[in-house]
């Protein structure tokens, strides 16, 4: 007895544990046989309850078969004994391995359940409390099942006189809706009516609605058991919980309750038919922290994929409300807010007046945020809400940029995926991409595609994307421009480079001393003209002269300063405007005064060669009639401008190198202007025939190969005639006569499937040129990427233009089917009496277009199938 008061006392139960079990547990434990009297038993059972508040003793407790000896104890008809008994049993169930012990002792489940019956409240409730602990495990709540505890349940419930303790019985009844078993067997036996009327009914306390929402929240969790809430029309009081009751509790417990629902789309829809978002919107507006982030949850649950309650939420004013939750205290009310607002941002008109709403500021809050979830939401907001320029436009001028490019360091993997993908969706236009190369965000994503456990697809969409926007970028790491990547002006080409390596702005490099690398190619056919600075002047200096002439700068019209000689100064290693009176390299006849100071901004340099290109191949190339005409007459164009054709095998005899020397120490820079040169090889050649081909919409790609060599690659659709098939199978026969000289060859048509690993390529070029000088045969590419064969003497027509009837009259006997080398189909000759006509538009094609490689160097205009051999030894071979 002295030790079971004694026990009560926390300071006592310190001591206690200083000692050696076996002198204050076991003894104790000896004193619940069934030999001693009810007092022992009493007061034993009292000390035990209070050693099984410590975690130490309830280990004790646990070992030396404690809940055997309490489980027996509970049997006893003294009230005492029951409630210390029971006591100690819910104390040591707060660890799971109890649990199982008292499942297994005999009847020790059936004991607790009578119990619940008994007279004495504190036992009733902590009989409750036992059970409740119980059905936390899966395998007790299936025991529980085969021993009707629904139905005690619903029993206990409907007895008034038990109403205080309802609510821990729907607690135990919560905890066994988790299996759906358990909701099927409770809407058979008509026992969901009955948790409805308590939700419904108005003397029902707000401590059992609270629990009975939890509950159905909980068990909703399980599409079986939310489809039979569904079908039950839980719904109903649920909502009306959300109006009718001045409890915050009550409220946000049924708001979670339908945010659970709500993964249901028949119950999603179901709520917002049924005024179920009104209430939810003044929640929204509720002081208490519970209250919106219970109703933000919801929100962000209903309008998932349903277009219906989106525009419900927008009519009752809900969205102003979700923006500025944005920045909410709360962490999880601005995840939700976020969420709510990107399922109504796929609808184009409710995305419009939620961005007029100033969503795009309020995320700043929320992407500024240090949880992680938060981060998470907001960069996903952001992806879908900056598809529309005006979205960009203001995310740019509030800073938002700066803290995505600061999530893609996140350690969060999925933190790093929706900011990577919240910046792809930003570099959609240029002027976002290059704020976003400003506060570093190529560096970032470089870094993370270095990165084999940081790298995913999204990093990678992201990367590609600002490389959409950075081609000087995205031809030195890719080494490929494509079909869609039209040069702009101001476009460079620093040569290939690791990704690990950054790349310089334009500035940088023309700062730089000269050095004996490769050279920049700089394309800008662009004049800009330099900041104006006022010079004061006196009037009897400027009378007379027009009003243009008395300004204190003026700049000429484009192109005035042509044919003048220009200049370079070096000011602080960049290109800028000569200030002597002959105009510098960027043209113009501003003289500034001897005093003034030239502006250090930077001035990409001109390139008035090439601009005078530009103008000539619009003037000339562009009119032709077919895009086969238009790709080699540009050829032809690139090759005379470039040194014109080289020899086969004499490639390494061009000096090339010379002529970029000298105009590199003419320039001092390391920049050179492309259309400065007028001696190149692969590499420059096919970077200005990409930049022309922009200029005239001729589809045309830029691709970089090894050892400084690049080609390009068109887009052709024109269309193969019978002639031309004939000749297909002519070459066929004479790659067999030639294959035991030179090897197996394959046509474009690649009927000998041979490897080009099993080639020898310089064997084969050797041989084959041998056969071209030789006079026996001679051998060109056709369009088709196949070999043509033609006997000596024989001329083909002019690549650069179509074959007039005069000039076939002459040739008349020399070529059956007319074709040119470089593909184009020449028609059958006509009598020189007959009138010539007009040859009748192509009829439209019916195959794809098909891609081909343009010869720069050898045979400018020759076209090689990109599947050829010939195109492999274009691209690898000298």
């Amino acid at each position: 007895m002295a030790l079971g008061v004694l026990a009560v006392h926390p300071e006592v139960r310190r001591n206690l544990r200083h000692r050696d079990p076996k002198v204050y547990v076991k003894p104790i434990q000896k004193l619940l046989g069934p030999d001693e009297e009810t007092v022992t038993h009493e007061f034993a059972t009292l000390y035990l309850a209070s050693l099984a508040r410590e975690f130490t003793t309830k280990v004790l407790l646990y070992a030396k078969d404690g809940v055997e000896l309490l489980v027996e104890c509970l049997k006893s008809s003294d009230p005492d004994v029951q409630k210390n008994s029971v006591e100690a049993i819910s104390l040591l169930l707060e660890d799971f391995r109890a649990r199982a012990s008292v499942r297994k002792v005999d009847s020790g489940l059936e004991t607790l359940i009578e119990l619940t019956k008994s007279d004495y409240p504190a036992i009733q409730t902590l009989a409750l409390d036992c059970l409740e602990k119980l059905s936390l495990d899966i395998v007790n709540r299936e025991a529980l099942r085969d021993l009707n505890i629904l139905e005690e349940c619903l029993k206990f419930l409907n007895k008034q006189d038990w109403f205080p303790q309802h609510t821990n019985c729907l607690r135990v009844l919560s905890n066994m809706l988790e299996d759906p078993e358990t909701c099927e067997l409770l809407f058979s036996s008509g026992g969901l009516g009955k948790l409805m009327k308590f939700l419904s009914d108005d003397e029902t306390t707000a401590e059992a609605r609270t629990a009975v929402s939890s509950a159905v929240s909980r068990a909703a969790k399980h599409s079986e058991s939310c489809k039979i809430f569904h079908e039950a029309e839980l719904e109903v009081p649920l909502i009306a919980l959300l109006s009718t009751d001045n409890d915050t509790k009550v409220r946000a417990a049924a708001a979670r309750a339908l945010a659970t629902m709500a993964d249901n789309i028949s119950s999603r829809d179901y709520i917002g038919r049924n005024d179920g978002v009104a209430p939810l919107v003044s929640m929204l507006r509720s002081d208490k922290d519970d209250a919106r982030e219970a109703a933000s949850l919801t929100m962000a649950t209903i309008t998932a994929s349903n277009a219906y309650n989106c525009a419900e939420v927008f009519d009752r004013n809900g969205v102003e409300f979700l923006v500025k939750m944005l920045g909410d205290s709360r962490e999880l009310c601005q995840a939700n807010a976020a969420v709510a607002l990107s399922n109504m941002a796929p609808d184009e008109v409710l995305r419009g007046a939620i961005i007029k709403r100033g969503i795009v500021t309020a995320l700043n809050d929320a992407l500024s945020s240090r949880n992680e979830l938060v981060q998470c939401r907001a960069a996903a907001a952001v992806s879908v809400f900056v598809v529309d320029g005006a979205a960009r436009q203001e995310i740019r001028d509030s800073g938002g940029l700066r803290l995505l490019v600061d999530l893609l360091r996140s350690g969060s993997g999925e933190v790093r995926r929706n900011a990577a993908w919240a910046v792809a969706v930003c570099a959609a236009d240029s002027d976002t991409a290059a704020e976003l190369t400003k506060h570093e965000a190529m560096d970032v994503l470089i870094d993370i595609q270095n990165s084999v456990t940081l790298r995913n697809y999204f990093t990678e969409r992201a990367f590609h994307r600002m490389l959409d926007n950075s081609l000087p970028a995205k031809y030195a790491f890719t080494g490929r421009l494509d079909y869609s990547d039209r040069i702009p002006d101001g476009f460079f080409d620093c040569g290939q480079i690791q990704t690990q390596v950054r790349v310089k702005p334009l500035e940088d490099l023309c700062r730089e001393e000269v050095n004996d690398k490769r050279p920049i190619l700089l394309v800008n056919s662009v004049e800009i003209q330099p900041p104006s600075t006022p010079v004061p002047s006196s009037s009897a200096d400027t009378e007379g002269l027009p009003e243009s002439r008395q300004r204190s700068t003026g700049s000429s019209k484009k192109g005035s300063a042509r044919g003048k000689k220009r200049s370079k100064t070096k000011r602080g290693g960049s290109l800028v405007a000569s200030s002597d009176e002959e105009g510098g390299l960027l043209g113009g006849d501003v003289t500034p005064q001897p005093s003034e100071k030239l502006p250090e901004k930077f001035i990409t340099p001109w390139d008035q060669q090439l601009e005078e290109w530009i103008q000539t191949v619009v003037e000339e190339v562009l009119p032709l009639a077919t895009t086969l005409e238009q790709v080699v007459a540009l050829a032809e164009f690139v090759a005379a401008r470039m040194g014109g054709p080289i020899e086969r095998g004499k490639l390494g005899e061009f000096a090339y190198e010379l002529e970029i020397s000298k105009l590199k120490m003419e320039l001092g820079s390391n920049v050179i202007p492309i259309g400065r040169i007028t001696a190149g090889v692969q590499y420059h050649r096919a970077l200005l025939f990409k930049t022309l081909a922009d200029r005239i919409a001729l589809p045309c790609t830029l691709e970089r190969g090894q050892y400084n060599r690049a080609w390009n690659e068109v887009l052709l659709a024109e269309e193969v005639t019978e002639a031309d098939k004939e000749v297909t199978d002519d070459v066929d026969n004479y790659i067999q006569e030639m294959g035991d000289e030179i090897g197996d060859l394959e046509t474009g048509r690649s009927e000998v499937d041979v490897p080009l690993d099993d080639v020898d390529p310089k064997e084969v070029v050797s041989k084959a040129s041998t056969a071209i000088s030789g006079g026996r045969k001679s051998v060109s590419i056709r369009e088709d990427g196949g070999v043509s064969r033609r006997e000596s003497g024989v001329e083909s027509a002019p690549r650069s233009a179509p074959r007039t009837a005069q000039s076939g009259a002459a040739q008349s006997g020399t070529a059956q089917s007319g074709r040119a080398q470089s593909g184009v189909t020449v028609p059958e000759l006509a009598p020189q009496d007959e009138p010539s006509k007009p040859d009748p538009p192509p009829p439209p094609p019916d195959f794809p277009p098909k891609s081909y490689v343009v010869d720069l160097i050898y045979r400018p205009g020759y076209l090689m199938r990109t599947d050829s051999v010939h195109c492999s030894y274009y691209q690898h071979l000298e």
